[in-house]
């Protein structure tokens, strides 16, 4: 590999010819930058110590030369209506971007790396014919990605914020935060020290909020001396100034591939994140660093090219789905202004979801102790272990064993399998058991060995569970899910095939529309307003059952597909009748159904809907439908909104990753004020204590955990050392609370994530 070409003269191209010729000074290296040396966008640049440490370790010449130009800090400022929120312990290094060039400008000199600036680099099928490789560090906007978009597949979103990067001359003492509410909307300051006298800062605000203030119609100078004017306290009187600054908005690149024939994409050509967690510098550099490594490591250049991508695909892809989530927080902040001012802060800084409850109270226990105190948690008592109420039913915590479909029923009639599974979730400590979707009729079942609440027969076996439940496990509630299969019946147990058609045995399946759910599906009849009424009737006749079997809580599945959902979607819902149409119209037997299992439920005891809040699904249900179907069941006495996603036309594309459906019941709890649950891919105690205390939700459904743990949270309880009553232990298993010693005393110390 004798000649390499390095298109873009940022510091991650720059950075990968710096290795590549120290590990190898015999290669010809060429580096071309369109832009003069000092042209760049923005002023700072953050690393974080891991980053750092690859640095060293490949090249200590260029860390000690970094090193030398540091400005280091621990806090974070968060300004909220006038009030300071500061968090420690969080460690931050940067540096000016221009000083952060100039040494790898230096460095590619000494070690003899070609570097022609001004100069637009030939077209990428020259470079590649006369260079044994090609690194294409081209930016956002990179040629190289667009010449071969066939190969590399990028898919680009832009997002609904504008920002601008500035600067002033004076150093902020840590990463501040600050939150302008104007008369237009919210606008935000994120600021950080990269010099003893100089602070990089960004303003950001929705696109609306930039348009109504006038922004679009300002030139820079304007625009600059007018976010001076707004943020000026946190400027402490001093001016903006700007560097080829321009406001726009941000783009996430994201890239089916990285690498065609000799040529490979690096930091941002490859991928982006948002400014909000960090530098995209940071991808960058760990880019090269890896790139480096694998081209010394592996035999050929293909091999060095899969290697590279398979190691930093997971890392990119795990950073974006943070700075993604940190992205929506900042685009949806008025939906947390009215928080108290340090459970905002907390908010704010578990946006992204890697520091969490637990990272925090490593980094700054006092802090965090402060929130949990305005939160209400009485001393040494977790977040989850709070209790919470709903109508006349109080929660001793807020965990919820969430609905899980076990299809092994005989008859629809609940069996021994059923009381040893949920009798066993019931003595695990959490606050809410609910059963599977159980079905209101035989026509109405998704398989054969699902359970249900139309026989008196049912109702006796669900009584024998909910028995056990409150002697052998007090303190425990348990809810019943009720709903109907609709174009999704009539199919194989799970383990025998998803969603797959009876080979035999079928029965008629309904639902809103004559649209089967797959191909091989069946098609449903469309119901009749006769027929419509029919359904009504069998829930409320399977509430009354749910009543007299003893449960606490009944939840309405309107999610997932099922009947009630294929109404709300209008992927589903093609009706041209009252029932169909807009929203309103799609809502409408929805509203009737829950309306007349509320009028025979008991007063006192809650009642919720589970929803699904986007169909993943281009056409279909978005998180702006979701709110006002949140808002009308709330209109209607929903004590609660249980708040998953998908499942409703099988061509979805869902965007998987831990935590990935809480946003959506953040939106809904803080746009409509009505309590929410949250559920999909929570797994940990961690990210539930952090939801809870952020205010992103009330209470959290976890389903697969309690699959492989049905003890999960008393065993969460014990790993927090919480023994109070939000995690009561049945007596007989009150030997095992303390688990046992290992002997081990060098057990070693969490490890702390920097940045933000």
């Amino acid at each position: 590999m004798a000649r390499i070409a390095v298109v873009g003269g940022g510091p991650g191209g720059l950075y990968a010819a710096v290795l590549l010729k120290r590990l190898d000074p015999g290669r010809e290296i060429t580096v071309w930058e369109r832009n003069a040396p000092d042209d760049t966008f923005g002023f700072g640049v953050v690393l974080s110590d891991e980053t750092l440490g690859g640095i060293e370790h490949a090249d200590p010449e260029v860390y000690a030369a970094l090193r030398a130009h540091f400005t280091r800090w621990d806090d974070i400022d968060i300004v909220h209506r006038d009030q300071h929120q500061i968090s420690t312990g969080h460690g931050f290094a940067a540096l000016g971007r221009k000083q952060l060039l100039r040494i790898l400008h230096d460095r590619c000199r000494t070690l003899g790396v070609e570097l022609r600036f001004n100069s637009a680099a030939p077209h990428p099928a020259r470079l590649a014919e006369a260079h044994d490789l090609v690194i294409a560090a081209d930016g956002v906007h990179s040629g190289t990605r667009d010449t071969y978009a066939q190969v590399f597949r990028p898919r680009i979103t832009t997002h609904r914020c504008r920002y601008i990067w500035l600067a002033t001359d004076f150093a902020f003492d840590a990463f501040r935060f600050d939150i302008a509410e104007t008369g237009h909307g919210v606008m935000q300051l994120h600021g950080y020290p990269y010099a003893p006298d100089a602070s990089t800062v960004i303003v950001e605000m929705r696109e609306e909020v930039w348009r109504a203030a006038g922004y679009d119609e300002l030139d820079v100078r304007e625009s600059v001396e007018r976010c001076a004017k707004i943020f000026s306290a946190a400027l402490r009187g001093h001016p903006l100034r700007s560097d080829n600054s321009a406001w726009t908005t941000f783009r996430t690149v994201v890239n089916s591939r990285w690498s065609h024939g000799n040529t490979v994409l690096l930091g941002d050509a490859a991928h982006t994140a948002h400014f909000s967690i960090g530098s995209g510098t940071k991808l960058a550099v760990e880019d090269a660093l890896a790139l480096a490594a694998c081209l010394t490591e592996q035999p050929d250049l293909r091999d060095a090219l899969t290697a590279y991508e398979e190691e930093r695909r997971p890392v990119v892809a795990s950073t974006q789905r943070a700075a993604r989530a940190s992205l929506e927080w900042f685009e949806d902040i008025a939906l947390h202004l009215d928080q108290p001012p340090r459970q905002f802060a907390f908010n704010l800084l578990t946006r992204s979801r890697r520091v969490t409850h637990d990272n925090l109270r490593l980094r700054d226990a006092h802090f965090t102790e402060a929130v949990e105190r305005e939160f209400g948690c009485p001393p040494g008592t977790p977040p989850m272990f709070t209790p919470f109420r709903l109508r006349g039913l109080t929660l001793r915590n807020r965990v919820v064993v969430s609905p899980m479909d076990q299809y092994s029923a005989v008859d629809g009639v609940p069996d021994d399998f059923h009381l040893v599974h949920l009798g066993a979730r019931a003595l695990g400590g959490a606050g809410l058991v609910m059963t599977e979707m159980v079905c209101v009729s035989a026509e109405g079942r998704i398989t054969p060995g699902c359970t249900g609440l139309y026989t008196a027969g049912q109702a006796e076996g669900w009584r024998r569970i909910t028995d056990f439940v409150h002697t052998r496990a007090p303190g425990t509630a348990i809810g019943v899910q009720l709903g109907h299969s609709g174009r999704k019946g009539s199919t194989r147990l799970m383990w025998e095939g998803i969603d797959e058609p009876l080979p035999d045995g079928n029965w008629p399946l309904v639902a809103a529309s004559p649209i089967p759910y797959r191909p091989d599906s069946q098609v449903p009849r469309e119901l009749t307003h006769a027929e419509l009424a029919t359904v009504r009737d069998q829930f409320t006749a399977a509430a009354r059952r749910a009543d007299r079997a003893g449960f606490d809580l009944l939840e309405l599945h309107c999610a997932h597909g099922y009947l009630l959902s294929g109404f709300l979607s209008p992927l589903t819902n093609r009706r041209t009748d009252a029932y169909g149409g807009d929203l309103g119209n799609r809502l409408r037997f929805p509203l009737e159904v829950f309306d007349a299992v509320r009028e025979v439920w008991p007063a006192e005891r809650p009642m919720t809907v589970r929803i699904s809040a986007t169909d993943w699904a281009e056409g279909g249900t978005g998180v702006e439908d979701a709110v006002e179907i949140a808002r009308a069941f709330a209109a209607h006495g929903a004590d609660a909104i249980d708040v998953s996603t998908g499942q409703v036309v099988a061509e979805e594309s869902p965007e998987y990753g831990r935590s990935y459906q809480t946003p959506y019941a953040d939106r809904i709890r803080n746009s409509v004020g009505v309590p929410v649950v949250a559920v999909g891919a929570i797994s940990s105690w961690d990210d539930v204590n952090s939801l809870i205390l952020a205010g992103r939700t009330d209470l959290c459904a976890l389903a697969r955990p309690h699959l492989y743990d049905p003890h999960w949270t008393l065993h969460a309880a014990a790993e927090q050392s919480y023994e109070g009553p939000g995690a009561v232990w049945p007596d007989p298993y009150l030997a095992g609370r303390r688990p046992p010693r290992t002997g081990r005393t060098d057990a070693p110390k969490p490890r702390l994530t920097l940045g933000t």
